[in-house]
C-alpha cells in the first residue's frame, strides 16, 4: 500500500479478553473511572478531564498524554462516544466523525462474573503512526502489525491489572 492512510481506511483492529471474579457493577466502577489507565498502562502518563467534567458520561471529553520509547511523547484528546453503565464504555481518539482511534470497554455478566474486554480500532483518520508509516511506506503493514501487537500485549496488561485488583478486594 503506498501511504494515503489507506490502511487506517481499512481499520484494523485488536482485542483481549478476561474473566474476572467480581459483578459486571464492581468491573464497571473500574473501568469507567479514566484514571485507572495511567496505573496500569505502560504508555498512557496521565489524563484530564476537560470542559469541566468530572466523571465519564457520553459526550465527556479528555486529555490523554502518551510516551513511547519509539514514538516519543505526545497529547490526545477523546471524547466518550459510548456510556451504556455496567456493559460498554467507549471513547473517540481525536475527530470523533473521523477518529485517528476508537478504545472500548466491553462487560458481560458470566455466572458469579464477568468477562471483560478491551477493544481498539486504528483510523480511520491518520495518527501519530502516520509518521512512522510516511518515513518508510513500504514496511506499512509491518509498522501496523507491530503495532496492533502492541496493544494487544497492552490490553492484556490492563486487563490482568484490572483482575488482580478487582480479585484481591473483597
Amino acid at each position: 500500500m503506498d501511504w494515503t492512510g489507506q490502511v487506517y481506511a481499512d481499520t484494523p483492529s485488536v482485542e483481549a479478553e478476561i474473566y474476572i471474579a467480581a459483578t459486571p457493577q464492581r468491573v464497571w466502577d473500574l473501568v469507567n473511572d479514566i484514571h485507572l489507565m495511567p496505573t496500569l498502562s505502560s504508555e498512557v502518563q496521565s489524563v484530564e478531564w476537560l470542559d469541566g467534567a468530572t466523571e465519564a458520561g457520553l459526550g465527556a471529553r479528555f486529555t490523554g498524554r502518551n510516551a513511547h520509547s519509539a514514538l516519543g511523547e505526545w497529547e490526545t484528546v477523546s471524547t466518550v462516544i459510548e456510556h451504556e453503565a455496567p456493559n460498554r464504555f467507549a471513547w473517540a481518539v481525536g475527530d470523533t466523525e473521523n477518529p485517528s482511534s476508537i478504545w472500548r470497554f466491553t462487560l458481560q455478566p458470566d455466572g458469579d462474573g464477568t468477562v471483560l474486554r478491551q477493544w481498539m480500532q486504528l483510523g480511520p483518520a491518520p495518527s501519530g503512526l502516520s509518521l512512522a508509516i510516511a518515513a518508510m511506506p513500504d514496511k506499512e503493514q509491518k509498522i501496523v502489525f507491530v503495532r496492533l501487537r502492541e496493544f494487544e500485549s497492552g490490553m492484556r496488561t490492563n486487563l490482568a491489572g484490572i483482575k488482580d485488583r478487582l480479585e484481591r478486594e473483597p
